[in-house]
């Protein structure tokens, strides 16, 4: 960052009576900035610069914050599946873990009534969705052995007898995959609040040239009637919450490489990650699709950088 204002961006900076920061002055900068503050506001901005629907809720820990020393830095984050714009970030203290912060992560946006959430088997608790309800939004959660007694009831169902109702097939990452999605009302004896369908969505794969599949089975519960949640949508959903993986941590890791990242003093993980997600947010919000070609795009031509923070240097 401070090349970058020294080297590549001085004369832009300058016109704008911005002095080059020494790196040790940008590290002391980032190491006492109140990392909530930042996210609260990050958070406070986000949400007004796009019409939320559905948001997807994932973890991910920076694994180099932990390096000569320093502590664990664990983020929770939610992100708008339709932008990838990340809305929400919580840190996760390292006497908890990602359950503890759901309902704190999702008191940072103040309207939620009629939004989707989804999230991992991790997430499907009672009081989650007893939480989502009482601000009216909706919920589709991944069921797993971590909910052993559910996770048996839903696949106790007659699934059989059910047709399929949306199916579809692509290939990516040199694999054909096919996805067959079920939707079922759920009877009295589906032990989950507030929750009107299940979902069965069955994965096979296999390399492209190859006729040996496997198969991978999920069920899903979510509080989308059968109206409001056709298969078609749930399956969407589901492909759609897995965008916080690629849309969000794998670009931290794989653009700006943040596990190895050697910045892991005090605040200063958690602000830097902070600031890539408010880095993603502004070039996916731009209609940007490669978050790397268009790093190095602002990267080589400053004037592009500041123009996206909103500063003018003509």
């Amino acid at each position: 960052m401070a090349e970058w204002a020294a080297d590549t961006a001085r004369d832009q900076l300058a016109a704008l009576g911005i002095g080059a920061p020494h790196a040790t002055t940008l590290a002391r900068v980032l190491q006492r900035l109140d990392a909530d503050a930042l996210d609260r506001l990050a958070g406070t901005w986000a949400p007004e610069m796009t019409g939320v629907a559905t948001i997807a809720i994932d973890g991910k820990e920076v694994r180099g914050a932990k390096n000569g020393g320093g502590a664990r830095v664990h983020l929770l984050s939610g992100i708008d599946q339709a932008t990838g714009a990340v809305l929400v970030q919580e840190n996760v203290s390292e006497k908890h873990n990602e359950i503890t912060y759901f309902k704190p992560l999702l008191e940072g946006i103040k309207d939620l009534k009629g939004i989707v959430i989804s999230a991992d088997a991790m997430h499907t608790q009672r009081e989650h969705a007893d939480y989502l309800h009482s601000r009216e939004a909706h919920f589709v959660f991944t069921v797993k052995a971590n909910q052993p007694k559910l996770h048996d009831q839903l696949r106790g169902l007659p699934w059989n007898r059910v047709r399929a109702g949306n199916k579809t097939r692509e290939s990516a990452n040199g694999r054909e995959i096919e996805r067959t999605i079920k939707c079922v009302s759920l009877a009295d004896g589906i032990n989950f609040p507030h929750a009107t369908q299940a979902a069965q969505i069955t994965r096979k794969s296999r390399p492209l040239g190859t006729r040996k599949w496997s198969t991978e089975t999920v069920y899903i519960v979510t509080s989308l009637t059968p109206a409001q949640g056709k298969p078609e949508l749930i399956g969407s959903l589901i492909r759609g919450h897995w965008g916080i993986e690629n849309g969000l941590h794998w670009r931290r890791d794989a653009t700006w490489r943040e596990d190895r990242s050697q910045v892991r003093r005090g605040n200063a993980p958690r602000v830097m990650a902070s600031l890539r997600n408010i880095a993603i947010t502004i070039l996916r919000l731009e209609g940007e699709t490669n978050i790397a070609k268009a790093t190095r795009g602002a990267r080589n031509y400053p004037h592009r950088a500041l123009k996206l923070a909103g500063l003018n240097t003509t």
